[in-house]
C-alpha cells in the first residue's frame, strides 16, 4: 500500500484526512505534522519513516511548505511532494511547482486527494482545475525568473517540431508510456527526448517544463 504523510498546522484537518485516506485504503498514513520543521524532522527521522507521498500545506508556522520541502528536496531529489492548501495564489503555484512537486491541490476538493495520489504514484504531474487556471489566466510567468534556464527565449524556437509536441503534452500531465502512445513513438525514445529538452533549456525536470509551456501558450 502507499505510504503517505500529512503535513497541515490544522490538527483536525491531518485527523480528517488521515481517516478519509485509511478507511478508503487510498493510503497508510506513517506520521503527521504541523509545522514545515516537524515535517523535515519527521521525514528523514529514519528511512522507514520517508513515505511515498507527502502531502504538505503552504502556510504554517516556524517554517512554511514551501521551505520545507525545498529543504527535504535538497536532500532527496526523488521525494514525492503534493501540496494540499487552500491558497490558489498564482507565486504560491509556481514557486511550488518550480521546485519539483508533484502537484498542487486546493483543499475544497477532499476527494480528489485520493486520486491524486495514485496519479502522482503512477508518474504524473497533478494540478487542480483551480490551479491550472491559474497558470492559464493572467499568470507572468512567475516561474522562469527562478528557473536555471540562461536562455529565456521562446519554447516554439528553441524547439523542434516533435520536441514541441512532446513538450505540449507533458504540459497536458501526461506521463512517458501515454506520451508515446499518443505520438506513436517508443517510451525509450520519449525519455530521451524528455531528457534532451531538459537540457536544451537549462530545466531539471518536467515541471519546470510544463509550467513554463503553460506560461509561453496561455
Amino acid at each position: 500500500m502507499t505510504t503517505i504523510a500529512i503535513v497541515d498546522d490544522d490538527p483536525i484537518v491531518c485527523q480528517s484526512l488521515q481517516t478519509i485516506l485509511t478507511a478508503t485504503g487510498t493510503a497508510e498514513v506513517l506520521w503527521t505534522a504541523n509545522d514545515g520543521d516537524a515535517a523535515l524532522a519527521g521525514y528523514f527521522k529514519a528511512p522507514s519513516s520517508r513515505p511515498d507521498v507527502l502531502l504538505i500545506d503552504i502556510q504554517m508556522p516556524v517554517a512554511d511548505g514551501i521551505t520545507a520541502a525545498r529543504r527535504i528536496l535538497a536532500r532527496d531529489p526523488a521525494a514525492r511532494i503534493l501540496f494540499l492548501t487552500t491558497f490558489a495564489d498564482r507565486d504560491y503555484i509556481a514557486q511550488a511547482m518550480g521546485l519539483g512537486a508533484k502537484g498542487y491541490l486546493i483543499k475544497q476538493d477532499v476527494s480528489a486527494v485520493g486520486p491524486a495520489i495514485e496519479a502522482v504514484m503512477a508518474g504524473q504531474v497533478v494540478m487542480g482545475s483551480d490551479v491550472l487556471g491559474k497558470l492559464t489566466g493572467d499568470v507572468h510567468a512567475p516561474y522562469a525568473a527562478d528557473s536555471p534556464s540562461g536562455d529565456e527565449g521562446a519554447l516554439d524556437d528553441a524547439l523542434n517540431e516533435r520536441e514541441r509536441d512532446i513538450a505540449a503534452l507533458v504540459a497536458k500531465g501526461l506521463d512517458n508510456r501515454d506520451i508515446a502512445a499518443t505520438l506513436y513513438l517508443s517510451e525509450g525514445t520519449v525519455r530521451n527526448r524528455i531528457s534532451a529538452i531538459l537540457d536544451k533549456l537549462g530545466l531539471t525536470n518536467r515541471t519546470q517544463l510544463a509550467i513554463r509551456w503553460i506560461n509561453e501558450h496561455r
